[in-house]
């Protein structure tokens, strides 16, 4: 076994070398490929990606920034189909120069009658998109994709914007057999450079003289070349952003320094205090929470009727969440500002969460913003400005204690924020610009609690009740799933899920977010109980079962992140069927992770006529590192094995 791997590497190393990477130049070798040699799992893979990136000169305008991308990707299966449509998104700001993408050239190689034949992308299959005021995506479809084809595409990305430096990507969700990076950066621009996620590729550095009008300046030059590269992909659970753990270089401008030719000195973010001050000065952030008379004469009313610091955030939390909409952009500064978002009722986070933290000042509270990166924005390395894209308020306490609010999520409470939000830590910002660390993680649990008595008929139909509680986080989860379709479409899934009919549908505290979510069911299936020889077979928790473990991995170099952590309770009451009796009953279980990080319990007791079923999963991190991995799947996969037990029932 190890000299046919041996050989398979050696063979994949000597394809490598033979490939020609000149764009156009595909090898029939490179079509006939039938699988990935490192991986026969892999549905696609990069044969070869090449990126340069470069500043370039122009006469009135300065520097400005090029990346030019080559990529040829091999498509083997059906799954892999989804590589051949490419989205670049690029900065299209309403008002505002744009970044610009072009130069795109794109062919699909395939064989006919034994010879390599292709065909041209066309600008019919590059389309445009909006995707909001800032961004915009040139969209890329290649033609003719069929299952062991070649597809090749350049492009090149533009941008004035010559601070920022996109993350080098080494790492996807498909293997990379070849890649090729080059980066080069006047003396003037000054740049931390970090890697990011569990692969690395080593950096060399040379240097280089470019020139702007009669002045020489030196040109670092860094490159970056790999072989071999495993997928890293995105189909385990409980990932916040998998490009977090991608292989990957950062750039961060920490200084510009132009004086040679004519200009200045400008200093960047070199601490988190650094770029919190950064961003409090803008005013499009610090100088919005000074601002009171748009809701002055309102909030006063609304104060009038309160007195506890408890009752006054709870009443703002509302009058902000009932007066101005959430319009779905992200972002720590305002765009049309704190009064007109007032006015029109509809406004972006920073515009509804500085109000907010404003009005809770109002009222005489300690309230300060929180800069947080988003799950989907990543968990910033190191001092960026970037590294933020949100903000939240928090109202602290004389005894230590403090709350997180959100006012763009309808559904949150003080200290339920929205998944999207809990990422690490925040970054508080006082009233003076100062700034420090707060966790955004909660200790709050997702709390469902299910309650299920059935009875057997004679035909074997099982008949009964389900009283289900959602608290906390569940509750939050529930009503942004749920309460914004109609009864019957919310029957229809539930039955989808559950494999059961609904004859009878009530929930209650949909709309009131102070209360748990109390739903009843009442419910109908003709495939809980299975009839052999005589016996009948019943699996305990019936179509509450958990029949799969999500943990597939071997082993996950990366967190397994549940966002909170939860507890699920499956109480099950079931009438033994007419004329039979119990033959068999799994056995009571207790197990448990190492550190108390879970724990799952089972009970099943007969008495008289009932079979009683108390099923127990709790997990009390939100977070898990990759060293328990193992054990996390181990205790899932005996938690599954132990539910798919079955009660037997004999006739008496």
């Amino acid at each position: 076994m190890k000299k046919i791997t041996l050989l398979l590497l050696l063979l994949s190393q000597l394809s490598i070398l033979a490939q020609d990477h000149k764009f156009g130049k595909v090898s029939k070798e490179e079509i006939e490929e039938k699988f990935y040699p490192l991986d026969s799992t892999a549905d696609a893979a990069y044969l070869f990606r090449k990126r340069r990136t470069y500043y370039m000169y122009i006469s009135n305008r300065g520097f400005q920034l090029t990346t030019e991308i080559h990529e040829r990707i091999k498509i083997y299966t059906k799954e892999g189909f989804n590589q051949a449509t490419k989205s670049v998104a690029y900065y299209d700001p309403e008002n505002g120069e744009p970044q610009t993408v072009n130069s795109i050239k794109g062919y699909t190689y395939f064989l006919v009658d034994n010879k390599v034949e292709k065909e041209k992308l066309t600008k019919k299959s590059i389309f445009e998109e909006n995707k909001n005021k800032y961004y915009s995506i040139k969209k890329i479809t290649m033609p003719n994709i069929t299952e062991g084809c070649v597809i090749e595409l350049k492009y090149t990305l533009t941008s004035p914007y010559t601070s920022s430096i996109n993350d080098l990507q080494f790492q996807f969700g498909i293997p990379v057999k070849s890649l090729d990076y080059r980066v080069e950066i006047p003396e003037f621009y000054i740049f931390n450079k970090r890697s990011k996620g569990y692969y690395t590729i080593p950096m060399q550095q040379e240097s280089k003289t470019g020139k702007v009008g009669d002045t020489d300046f030196r040109v670092d030059v860094f490159t970056f070349n790999g072989d071999n590269i495993p997928a890293l992909k995105d189909n385990e659970p409980y990932v916040s952003n998998i490009d977090n753990y991608r292989g990957s270089m950062k750039f961060e401008l920490t200084q510009e320094d132009f004086l040679r030719i004519g200009g200045d000195v400008t200093t960047y973010s070199n601490s988190w205090e650094d770029v919190s001050k950064k961003i409090f000065k803008t005013s499009s952030f610090g100088a919005e929470l000074n601002k009171t008379g748009y809701y002055k004469d309102e909030l006063e009313e609304i104060l009038a009727t309160v007195s506890s610091d408890s009752q006054k955030i709870i009443a703002i939390l509302n009058f902000v969440k009932g007066k101005v909409k959430w319009n779905g952009y992200n972002s720590k500064y305002t765009d049309v500002g704190v009064r007109k978002a007032f006015k029109d009722r509809v406004g972006n986070v920073a515009e509804i969460n500085l109000m907010l933290t404003s009005m809770l000042r109002f009222a005489g509270l300690e309230a300060n913003p929180v800069l947080v990166s988003t799950r989907a924005n990543g968990v910033p390395v190191f001092p960026t400005l970037d590294g933020f894209n949100y903000v939240i308020s928090m109202v602290e306490f004389n005894n230590g204690s403090y709350v997180l609010l959100d006012a763009t999520e309808p559904f949150s409470l003080p200290n339920t924020l929205p998944e999207r939000t809990l990422n690490w830590n925040g970054r508080k910002v006082t009233k003076e610009g100062n700034s420090s660390w707060v966790s955004l993680n909660t200790s709050i649990y997702a709390e469902e609690d299910n309650n299920l008595s059935v009875k057997i008929s004679e035909d074997l139909i099982a008949e009964g009740i389900m009283r289900s509680k959602f608290k906390d986080y569940s509750a939050l989860s529930y009503r942004k799933d749920y309460n914004h379709l109609k009864e019957e479409s919310v029957i229809t899934q539930l039955e989808e899920n559950y494999n059961i009919e609904i004859d009878g549908f009530r929930v209650n505290n949909s709309l009131d977010i102070s209360k748990p979510i109390l739903r009843i069911l009442q419910l109908s299936s003709e495939d809980l109980v299975e009839e052999i020889n005589g016996k009948l077979y019943i699996e305990p928790l019936l179509f509450l079962t958990s029949h799969t473990n999500p943990f597939k991995l071997e082993d996950r170099k990366f967190p397994v992140d549940f966002a909170t952590p939860w507890k699920n309770k499956n109480n099950v009451s079931i009438t033994i069927p007419a004329g039979y009796k119990v033959e068999k009953l799994p056995e009571t279980i207790a197990i448990g992770l190492p550190d108390n990080l879970a724990v799952f319990k089972y009970e099943i007791t007969q008495k008289g006529s009932v079979i009683q079923v108390i099923s127990t999963l709790q997990i009390n991190k939100a977070v898990i590192i990759p060293q328990y991995y193992g054990a996390l799947k181990e205790f899932y996969g005996k938690m599954v094995a132990k539910q798919s037990e079955k009660i037997i029932f004999s006739k008496i």
